[in-house]
């Protein structure tokens, strides 16, 4: 076949984009291509228009599958297929120990492969290979990856804009509930900020029959939609609430006075790190689900006492079987996706996508091609 001529969003890695035409090869012995339908936006994305080099930004997103190499087994033309970034080898230590989120060889955050080199399907542009965003490269028209990277989405009731966020705000919120927390029945949940993520970790409490979910904000324009996740409770939290120590008050009212079994930071704000450890009670959990990934002071006192601090990758991430779940819990009612997608936009209307996200205007908005 010959090569794909196709619009994507390049970055200049110093915090620029552009939407560019790029030429997509065929597949290569296990890879994959994809003409992409949806693409999710996170904050990663805006972030990583400051990574230093130029690539295809994007690392969710749903399509259909275009052409297959000679050593893909068990994928067809035609599927519909969800991206996971978190690609493992199945070969490293950490895959073998069951850790594929954290993946020696091809994750972008902790393995040798940090952004998704040229050899990971040959991309060019201006006859010049680009590399794509954790290996995948979401907001372009079509996508060349390897096999590991899609899973097959056997919904035939979910929309491409819902399943282009499974692979990174739903799985992340999802994963820090149900593989990391191991959040039990009847027990008492926090979730610090109701944006995508937080969202998603309230759904997975109430699937896991959470008897109390109590979700913080600043915003209060957040909680109608939390509420419909399955907050049971709703606190307004004061911006200058320092450590939302007084916040953890009011939890701990509504706790029997001990505090939550479990409390999950999604807010990413730094001085909101040692938060969770403010709502628990002791022995119970605290969850860092945002990936604060810069030094912040902690006061011991907050551990005390048998207290554990947990930070999660991507909600332990198996994609082959975390996906599965979660496609089945939205076949059966239990978990809301389209619900999620506030707002829709051209792959040329990425800059009013960015704004929106980052004044918190939705919970989460979506590239359609």
């Amino acid at each position: 076949m010959e090569k794909i001529k196709c619009k994507a969003a390049v970055t200049d890695g110093t915090g620029n984009f552009s939407i560019e035409h790029v030429e997509v090869e065929e597949p290569g012995f296990d890879e994959v291509l994809v003409k992409i339908k949806a693409a999710g936006i996170c904050h990663t994305d805006y972030d990583s228009l400051n990574w230093g080099k130029p690539f295809i930004l994007g690392h969710e997103g749903a399509g259909t599958i275009v052409a297959l190499g000679r050593n893909v087994r068990g994928l067809f033309e035609g599927d519909f297929v969800i991206f996971n970034w978190a690609i493992p080898c199945g070969r490293c230590c950490q895959c073998k120990m069951g850790n594929q989120n954290i993946c020696e060889n091809n994750s972008p955050v902790t393995g040798k492969n940090n952004l998704g080199h040229a050899h990971y399907g040959a991309t060019t542009l201006n006859n010049k290979n680009i590399d794509r965003s954790f290996n995948l490269g979401t907001l372009s028209e079509y996508t060349l990856v390897k096999k590991n990277a899609i899973i097959k989405n056997h919904s035939t009731k979910m929309s491409f804009a819902a399943a282009s966020i499974i692979g990174c705000g739903v799985m992340t919120g999802y994963g820090s509930v149900v593989n990391a927390a191991k959040v039990k029945k009847g027990s008492t949940v926090v979730v610090i900020g109701a944006g995508g993520v937080g969202l998603n970790v309230i759904q997975a409490a109430r699937i896991c029959k959470a008897k109390s979910i109590i979700a913080i904000d600043v915003n209060e324009n957040r909680f109608p939609l939390a509420k419909k996740m399955g907050a049971t409770h709703t606190i307004l939290a004061d911006r200058a609430d320092k450590g939302l120590m007084k916040t953890s008050l009011k939890v701990k009212e509504l706790a029997d006075g001990r505090g939550a079994d479990y409390a999950f930071e999604c807010t990413a704000v730094p001085a909101l790190g040692a938060s969770p450890l403010a709502m628990v009670r002791n022995a119970g959990t605290a969850v860092q689900v945002s990936g604060i990934e810069e030094e912040i002071a902690i006061d011991m006192n907050l551990f005390e006492w048998d207290k554990k601090y947990i930070n999660p990758l991507y909600g332990k991430c198996k994609p082959k079987v975390d996906f599965p779940a979660i496609i089945d819990h939205y076949d059966n009612k239990e978990l809301l996706l389209e619900e999620l997608v506030t707002k829709t936009y051209s792959l040329s209307q990425l800059n009013k996508a960015f704004d929106d996200m980052l004044h918190g205007k939705n919970a989460k908005g979506v590239i359609k091609f």
